[in-house]
């Protein structure tokens, strides 16, 4: 399973913010750093606002910052928010799903398995359990 560009741009802003804390960062700021495109992060900012993972501050001197302290921030969460499925074989997706031998198949229910084992491990970690070398994370992540 390989989690799209969108979704560890997201994460990345996610630990960009926690790192950050004390302070409003910009798209701007993080689109340097990371060497990403400030349009695509507009796109991931705005849903990540929409989730409520973040928040954002309008008008002069406004910025982004994280929406909830980074304990509560459940990294299986922003996946699935981010992520536009999981279906990670034609068979998962009833809509494609073309596949001649999906009747007799069990390798649909191993694979329904796997991306639930996934998510579950995804879901017992937290933004704050990611930035845990926070100093080493804050030398990296310096806006020049």
């Amino acid at each position: 399973m390989q989690l799209t560009a969108h979704t560890d741009y997201a994460l990345r802003v996610l630990m960009y913010l926690a790192v950050h804390g004390d302070r409003l960062c910009t798209i701007a700021e993080m689109a340097s750093v990371y060497d990403i495109s400030k349009n695509h992060l507009m796109k991931i900012v705005h849903q990540l606002g929409q989730a409520e993972v973040i928040e954002t501050v309008r008008g002069r001197g406004g910025g982004l910052r994280l929406g909830r302290p980074p304990k509560q921030v459940k990294l299986g969460e922003v996946v699935r928010q981010m992520e536009p499925h999981f279906n990670v074989a034609e068979c998962l997706d009833p809509a494609t799903n073309n596949c001649p031998i999906t009747p007799a198949c069990g390798l649909s229910h191993v694979l329904v398995d796997a991306r639930d084992a996934f998510l579950a491990v995804l879901d017992r970690y937290t933004l704050a359990d990611i930035i845990q070398e926070k100093n080493d994370l804050t030398q990296l992540l310096q806006f020049r």
